[in-house]
């Protein structure tokens, strides 16, 4: 026995060992449990309820994932439950609302400071609010940041330029508001940096341009302006978007290396420069919606990587080559509502299911039907010169300045000094109006539309549990609606007559009925039912399927065509913001709606190519599901009907701008201020209304009572503003929808955190 002793000593000792290395992993494991408290027990975090266990052995999920190492967190990324926003988010969820009054955003960050050997933070739409803590320089292991999709504010804590082993910095989709910080450069590993979606402004920041590592900057959907400076020193760089900022410059030099690049609705004037013709490892460039001049390079069509081009909405004129060669993986080009002039290249005359061309709004000699007359280039061109002479003499004046400082330069460098001035004022266009889009989805050809690859992801949005889009025969929506009796009809829609049926299998459905020119084909028809079946979104009423009655082959022509949608209930909007109405809804409630409804318009815009414009939106349009979830109908039959086909080509096409959905929206968020009662004395009476919205008194008298009973003040105020700028006379200054949706997203954040104030404290209660 005595043999076997030192043996027993050493396993003793060993096991005493043991309680040490438990203790840590539950300090780790307590943290985890604070973050949770703090975070008010989110959903993704719902399986650590009574979990006896090591946390790290709970498998990951989309949600939650959590890595350790050597009995330490060293990778927690959490995404929170909500509806999908694509457009801001990148198809991230994001909450309606903040966590409560409760949170402190400074003791979150000093208990996740606790966690000393974290590499990797992802903290995704989970509410949190507040400036963001410079505690967070604390986490000096992290590698990755990404807090995209909450509600942080201010300024980007200069803090983190100390975080040296950052690689990945993503702050998209907050409230930051301050400048775009310039010491960027302290961050020397940084490869991705991610602030879109924000509301920063101030100039580039320059500092950006010394990290030699970094690959991915996307700062679009700020207000960024001022110049650009040359990006060639980011020989890492591979994608680049800047879009939607105000940008006034001419466009930069680029690093070799790119691959995207979006430089969409900025200022940039000027040339294309003739070096972006080598950028040969470019697979996308979108220069939309700038003022840029002259002829496009024509190198830049045939670069051997180029699979999208878009030049639309800018100033270009002149001619293209016409032995243009484009290049082999070319699918689509837009060089649409330009100047540009003459015959088309060969090879951007024809459309196919393998490239999508849009040339319309130009002067071309091709497609005339879409086409300026020539003259109207040319009256452009003449005002464009005339217009810059102002801006010529401006320039003139500072050579002459110039002259005067600098006394001691020779004469040949000033002459060179006053060519380069003038060049440059006989090239500036700020004194002309922006073109508008020609964006109207039946202006399209039917081989776009067919072309089932440019449909965006964010049509898969709210397909879970949606039955498959099919089609119906005429006996079967016949023995549906009893040969379409009397007793199911619901009325007329904006277009055409709605019936209610039921189908064999007990599915209540909404069925309209269209009759269309029998000059619409079959073939024509079913591809833009094609597209209008690829649109799915929790807030749009559910196209199921459709009807064609009146011809079988591709040739013949269609007499009327059946859309079958899902039956929602509950009514309109107008039941619920009247005033004898039982089930009125209050103001938080009425942001509940207008949000999902902006959400469900932003999408027909954005989450689909072409966009559907448009939309015919009306509070009789809106639809309450049994629980109160807003759904959008009569969207997209523009497509169908063709009526807006029928407008000419010119100011009437216009009626399809984005703008146009804007205004309507405007409309609605008047009608759920002032309610149905005084929305029927006219859109006069309303508009002269809003202008007298600025005082109390006045809202008092004209605010549905409802609405002043139950919203907080700055909530109030917020949608007033937005509702001012969506119903401007004029087009140009009224809001994105993008725009427009954040401004209700932040007014319901506000009404969340003034409805939590006014709860009473249930600690105090009995």
């Amino acid at each position: 026995m005595d043999y076997f002793c030192p043996f027993r000593i050493l396993c003793l000792l060993w096991l005493l060992l043991i309680p040490g290395t438990h203790q840590l992993q539950s300090s780790q494991t307590q943290v985890l449990q604070q973050l949770r408290k703090h975070l008010e027990y989110p959903k993704p975090l719902e399986v650590w309820n009574d979990y006896s266990g090591d946390l790290c052995n709970i498998q990951s999920s989309l949600q939650l994932s959590l890595v350790c190492e050597d009995n330490s967190v060293t990778e927690l990324k959490i995404m929170g439950e909500g509806t999908d926003k694509v457009s801001k988010f990148d198809g991230f969820p994001i909450l309606n609302q903040t966590l409560s009054s409760d949170f402190s955003i400074d003791s979150f960050f000093t208990t996740l400071s606790r966690l000393t050997n974290l590499k990797a933070l992802s903290l995704i739409s989970l509410g949190i609010w507040g400036p963001l803590s410079d505690k967070i320089h604390r986490l000096y292991s992290l590698e990755s940041l990404d807090l995209s999709a909450n509600f942080l504010y201010g300024s980007i804590p200069p803090k983190i330029s100390a975080m040296a082993k950052l690689q990945i910095l993503t702050l998209d989709g907050n409230f930051f508001n301050d400048t775009v910080p310039n010491w960027f450069d302290s961050l020397y590993n940084l490869t991705i940096l991610s602030l879109k979606n924000n509301q920063l402004k101030g100039p580039f920041p320059f500092s950006i341009c010394k990290i030699k590592t970094l690959t991915a900057l996307a700062l679009s959907h700020n207000n960024i302006s001022g110049k650009l400076p040359n990006l060639g020193s980011l020989t890492s760089l591979h994608v680049l978007d800047l879009r939607e900022n105000q940008i006034d410059s001419e466009l930069p030099v680029m690093p070799k290396g790119l691959v995207t690049v979006l430089l969409s609705k900025n200022s940039f004037d000027g040339e294309i420069p003739e070096e972006y013709g080598e950028l040969n490892q470019l697979q996308h460039l979108d220069l939309s919606f700038n003022f840029l001049q002259r002829t496009p390079p024509a190198s830049l069509f045939s670069l051997p990587n180029i699979s999208y081009l878009n030049l639309a909405s800018n100033m270009l004129s002149g001619s293209l080559p016409y032995r243009l060669d484009c290049g082999g993986v070319l699918g689509y080009v837009d060089i649409s509502t330009n100047k540009l002039t003459g015959g088309l290249p060969s090879c951007l005359r024809t459309t196919s299911d393998k490239r999508v061309i849009k040339v319309g709004g130009n002067c071309l000699s091709v497609d005339t039907q879409h086409q300026h007359p020539e003259s109207y280039c040319e009256n452009v061109r003449i005002k464009k010169e005339s217009g810059s002479g102002v801006k010529a003499i401006v320039v003139l004046i500072g050579v002459i300045i110039g002259i005067v400082i600098f006394m001691a330069l020779l004469a040949f460098g000033l002459l060179i000094l006053f060519r380069r001035y003038c060049q440059r004022g006989s090239s500036e266009q700020h004194l002309l109006p922006k073109a508008v889009q020609e964006n109207s989805i039946t202006g399209f050809s039917s081989e776009l539309l067919a072309n089932a690859r440019f449909i965006s992801q964010a049509a898969k949005l709210g397909t879970q549990g949606v039955p498959t889009y099919r089609l119906f025969s005429i006996e079967e929506l016949k023995e549906a609606t009893n040969n379409f009796d009397q007793s199911t009809f619901l009325g007329e829609g904006s277009i055409g007559k709605i019936y209610k049926g039921k189908l064999e299998n007990g599915t209540y459905v909404a069925i309209r009925c269209l009759a269309l020119f029998k000059r619409d084909s079959i073939r024509n028809l079913k591809l833009r039912l094609d597209l209008l079946s690829k649109l799915r979104h929790p807030h749009l009423v559910c196209l199921l399927g459709h009807c064609i009655d009146g011809g079988e082959r591709d040739d013949s022509t269609v007499n009327r065509v059946f859309l079958i949608y899902e039956y929602v209930p509950n009514g309109s909007l107008h039941t619920y913001i009247s005033e004898d109405s039982e089930k009125i809804l209050k103001w938080s409630e009425r942001l509940a709606v207008l949000i999902g409804i902006a959400k469900a318009v932003h999408f027909l815009h954005t989450g689909i190519i072409p966009g559907f414009l448009n939309n015919r939106l009306k509070a009789n349009n809106i639809l309450l599901d049994e629980h109160r979830i807003a759904k959008l109908s009569d969207y997209g039959l523009s497509i169908i009907t063709k009526e807006i086909d029928k407008l000419e080509v010119g100011l009437k096409l216009q009626m399809t701008k984005i703008e146009d959905d804007v205004y309507s929206f405007g409309f609605i968020l008047l009608e759920m201020l002032v309610g149905p009662t005084a929305a029927r004395r006219g859109e006069s009476y309303l508009l002269n209304e809003m202008a007298s919205f600025s005082s109390q008194d006045s809202r008092r008298r004209i605010v549905d009572p409802v609405v002043l009973s139950t919203c907080s003040q700055e909530s109030l105020s917020i949608v007033i503003s937005i509702t001012n700028k969506c119903i401007s006379t004029e087009s140009s200054t009224r809001p994105s929808f993008e725009d427009v949706l954040w401004n209700l997203q932040y007014a319901s954040q506000v009404q969340a955190t003034a409805d939590g104030d006014q709860r009473p404290d249930v600690a105090t209660q009995p």
